[in-house]
């Protein structure tokens, strides 16, 4: 056990937790002022949901014994975290405990992301339900392929089996790029089929309420994010540096990429653009940040910056309304970076695999995209299964009453923003400044 190891991965748990508050203030700034409250209450309510999911029996599906060939963890292993309190390592050199928060914090940040596609109509109480689902019937497993590597004994024999892609393939995702944001990302584009375009879209212009807001959340979802990077690594060291740095620059990289698109194809760079690009940069380099050079970070996000600049315009010519980007960011981001792990991965860094622009081939290329397609293909799939069910039997879908004049109050009754008059929290008027100037100046004209 090491005290400096665990206290970097506990700081690093912290901050990812941080990130889907933040993720709630870039969806929130991104939706119309109606619909602020009821986007940041489904990232709010994937934490509660997934959180007591992941004690339960996430966490043994994702890394309990295998039981099936790499595909599922065992579900009711460490039931309740049983078993897992004790001080003993099961991966690093950290407590079982921290690595097990660490992990919940994945959970919980991948079940939000998928949110921003249905942003403005969905119910409070399915998306709830649709939540606990998709993590139990979707990420747990994903997870399993992904994270859960090999236990191997000292004489380097595997003991305890992991997730297929990690384990079989050998595709590399050091942090998430296909088990969070393709996942993600496949899961928002077929909730976006399922529930249709919102009311007036693309007709309507339906532009940020609060850009500042937006900025906000990105600025939290990139400070976050050297958690989510840097503390996969598990451990304070050399790995964990090459991260961080690698996390910076791409993500600069892919902002200058989105801006660039933005100037050449609309005349202008926007804070919108910025803010986006930030973030498709950030989940660019989520596989990548141990397997290539800072030079190779800076192709990567550049790369993927303009592909996600060119991509979220793919809604309006295929007529899906994927209302916060999620399917041009987080699916297409998520691709890119998992498969420029094929060209750009150098044996100068962590992972010591060298893709096909230094002289490794196609070997590692064709195991990225097999891992990127089959979490894409399975999370789509059982995504659209699922938001299927949960509008055939409780409604999935708001009122068009309640979308068109305000989601917030229809799901929530409350609003974000009150205008004209002052109302105390438990709703309750209070006169307004202007009503009581007005009797001030009523009462002096009497006398």
């Amino acid at each position: 056990m090491d005290t400096g190891d665990t206290a970097w991965v506990l700081t690093s748990s912290a901050l990812v937790l941080l990130m889907t508050p933040g993720l709630a203030f870039f969806y929130g700034g991104m939706v119309r002022s109606k619909s602020v409250l009821n986007m940041m209450m489904m990232s709010l309510g994937a934490m509660g949901v997934v959180g007591v999911l992941w004690v339960l029996f996430g966490y043994s599906t994702a890394f309990g014994a295998d039981v099936g060939a790499g595909l599922l963890g065992k579900p009711f292993e460490f039931f309740g975290l049983d078993g897992l309190l004790g001080k003993e390592s099961l991966f690093g050199t950290i407590p079982s405990t921290v690595f097990v928060a660490f992990q919940a914090m994945f959970a919980i940040i991948t079940v939000a992301l998928v949110s921003g596609a249905i942003a403005d109509r969905a119910r409070f109480g399915p998306w709830l339900l649709f939540a606990g689902l998709w993590a139990t019937v979707v990420y747990f497993p994903v997870a399993h392929w992904v994270f859960d590597f090999d236990g191997k004994d000292a004489d380097g024999n595997v003991i305890d089996p992991g997730g297929w892609i990690a384990n079989k393939l050998l595709a590399i995702d050091f942090a998430g790029g296909t088990a969070v944001h393709i996942n993600a990302g496949a899961a928002g584009l077929a909730l976006a089929i399922v529930l249709g375009k919102r009311v007036g879209w693309p007709k309507e212009p339906m532009k940020p309420h609060s850009l500042p807001l937006v900025v906000l959340g990105a600025g939290l979802l990139w400070f976050g994010w050297f958690g989510f990077n840097a503390g996969s690594a598990l451990a304070a060291n050399t790995t964990a540096g090459v991260t961080f740095i690698n996390t910076a620059v791409a993500t600069c990289a892919a902002m200058l990429g989105w801006l660039i698109v933005e100037r050449i194809r609309d005349g202008h760079a926007t804070t919108l653009g910025a803010a986006s690009g930030i973030v498709a940069g950030l989940v660019a380099i989520t596989p990548a940040c141990s397997s290539v050079t800072p030079i190779g970070a800076i192709a990567v996000g550049a790369i993927t910056g303009v592909l996600c600049a060119l991509a979220v315009s793919l809604k309006y010519r295929f007529g899906f309304d994927d209302s916060l980007d999620v399917v041009g960011v987080h699916l297409v981001g998520g691709l890119s970076g998992t498969i420029l792990i094929g060209l750009f991965a150098s044996d100068a860094a962590p992972a010591a695999v060298n893709g096909l622009f230094y002289g490794g081939g196609f070997n590692q290329l064709w195991r990225q995209a097999v891992g990127a397609f089959a979490v894409m293909g399975y999370s789509f799939v059982l995504s659209l299964i699922l938001g299927y069910a949960v509008k055939l039997t409780v409604g999935f879908r708001a009122t068009e009453e309640a979308e068109v004049a305000s989601i917030d109050e229809g799901e929530h009754a409350e609003r974000a923003y009150e205008y004209g008059s002052l109302t105390s929290a438990r709703g309750a008027s209070k006169p307004s400044v202007t009503a009581g100037a007005t009797a001030v100046l009523e009462g002096s004209k009497k006398s």
